[in-house]
């Protein structure tokens, strides 16, 4: 296992090196929160596949190839297709907005008042997000090193938050793009027809298996349209999703780069589950699907390839880690902290910081959002139910508000405040009477938020023409706070310049 340790020894301190880069660049808190605002398609589509991508998407992935065969696919590619919609709809739209979270896009629509509840909602989404990413360390490290596992989470998310407490944002692109062609080299050139090659070829896999483990819709259709309830929905409003379309130079960018990333995840899903097919018929006794990634790379790969595969589940965790960490701490601090000590000064700005103070404050934040994801991430075995809270809350509240503050004019602040509010209590209290992993709270969450957005709306007075003008003058790209003109992809920045768990099954992003 030398040679293994030496890529992995190699492959973490360049993570390392790309996060005291990036600091270099973190001049503003544009460079920091959103890398100035300047990714071009290369950096952004890299970027964008790195952070959906996630360490449930490549182990859970094979995992469910492995129990469902080619139809275990469905759950990465419910992803994918949550972020074609969100690229080739919304992102042009959200990216010229120029904001930094949801929460303020929301204020911005419906005239200030929905931010801070909003804010608390995504906090606990991002949080739990971070700290479920944060837990796979743990499988990752004791496959490779074999170390307790607090050590494992302490040395994993220690490098993470490193990295991404020096520069922000742009040290987490720099890095996502090293993991995204880490994972495109270990899992889809190396992994995939190794696998297929040692299970005997297709034609083995046919002679070997069910029928029922190549039939398109095989792991069910109510399983199917629970995974696009949340993920495909989850893609089109989550913070950490749209931190990255912020990220973007132009709406090109965020449409076709996106598009790219989205077209990327497909070809993913479907890897992932005929690498779990192959892993079926060369193991088809394992305890648990989860096992099949680890246990085809320990045995079936050559030396060194196996360390880079092990490397692409790290760097699979990885970038989703990091982009809901920096989300987590973008909106405690933003959406949370700063509201809060507006309240506290009775609504007085705050005095006037300069570009330093405000990377300064955000870094700091990431530090503590940081250190928090790994205290608990150590106090949790497992924190499924608590993601699954989290993504209900989330798609249950806060879709219905987002998608109809872009697509309805005659949606109100009362409206979205009482879908929120709607939508949250019945998605808690189906999950108190069926079970937190039952299915039907989303279902029903979904239709009360939209029917209390919808009848709220109507009944109170339309939202403010003033309000409206502002909304459709920064939708245009128009009277924007910051410039909609970013130097080229690769300029130097001067100063002022730039995700798990379903809750059928357990898996997640």
């Amino acid at each position: 296992m030398a040679v293994d340790y030496a890529v992995i020894f190699l492959y973490l301190a360049g993570m390392l090196a790309m996060g005291w880069w990036g600091m270099r660049r973190a001049r503003s808190k544009s460079d920091f929160l959103v890398a100035g605002r300047r990714l071009g398609p290369f950096l952004y589509s890299g970027t964008m596949a790195a952070i959906v991508l996630g360490g449930a998407s490549t182990i859970g992935g094979v995992g469910l190839g492995y129990k469902h065969g080619l139809s275990g696919a469905w759950m990465v590619l419910t992803i994918g297709f949550g972020l074609l919609a969100l690229s080739l709809f919304f992102s042009a739209r959200i990216s010229r907005l120029k904001v930094y979270t949801v929460s303020e896009m929301l204020d911005l629509r419906y005239g200030g008042r929905a931010g801070l509840i909003t804010g608390l909602v995504m906090w606990a989404y991002t949080l739990m997000l971070a700290v479920t990413s944060t837990i796979a360390y743990a499988t990752i490290f004791d496959v490779l090193l074999d170390v307790p596992r607090t050590l494992a989470i302490v040395l994993g998310g220690g490098i993470v938050v490193a990295y991404s407490t020096l520069g922000g944002m742009w040290s987490i692109t720099l890095t996502d793009m090293v993991q995204f062609v880490v994972k495109t080299i270990g899992v889809l050139l190396l992994l995939l027809p190794i696998a297929v090659v040692k299970a005997g070829g297709f034609g083995a896999l046919r002679d070997e298996l069910p029928t029922s483990y190549f039939e398109p819709l095989g792991i069910g259709g109510e399983t199917i349209f629970t995974y696009v309830l949340i993920y495909t929905f989850g893609m089109l409003i989550g913070q950490d999703i749209w931190q990255r379309v912020f990220t973007a130079r132009d709406d090109r960018t965020a449409r076709w780069g996106g598009t790219v990333a989205g077209t990327y995840c497909l070809v993913y899903a479907i890897a992932g589950a005929v690498i779990g097919t192959a892993a079926k018929v060369m193991y088809p006794n394992l305890a648990s699907a989860d096992d099949a990634f680890a246990t085809i790379v320990t045995h079936e790969l050559p030396v060194g390839v196996r360390g880079l595969v092990l490397a692409a589940a790290l760097a699979a965790v990885m970038s989703t880690s990091s982009g809901a960490l920096i989300a987590c701490a973008t909106v405690a601090n933003n959406d949370i902290w700063s509201r809060l000590r507006a309240a506290a000064r009775g609504g007085e700005p705050a005095p006037a910081g300069g570009a330093h103070d405000e990377v300064r404050g955000n870094r700091l934040f990431i530090l503590i959002m940081g250190a928090a994801v790994i205290v608990i991430a150590i106090a949790l075995n497992d924190v499924v139910q608590a993601l699954t809270v989290a993504y209900n809350l989330l798609v249950g509240g806060l879709l219905i508000p987002i998608l109809g503050g872009l697509l309805w004019k005659r949606g109100t602040v009362q409206g979205a405040l009482t879908s929120v509010a709607v939508g949250g209590l019945t998605v808690s209290a189906l999950m108190w009477h069926y079970g937190i992993l039952a299915d039907q709270p989303i279902y029903y969450g979904l239709l009360a938020s939209l029917a209390a957005y919808v009848v709220v709306s109507l009944l109170t007075p339309p939202t403010d023409p003033a309000v409206l003008a502002t909304w459709r003058e920064r939708l245009a790209g128009r009277g924007a706070p910051e410039s909609a003109h970013a130097p080229a992809e690769g300029a130097e920045a001067g100063p002022g310049a730039y995700a798990e768990a379903h809750p059928g099954t357990g898996e997640g992003r």
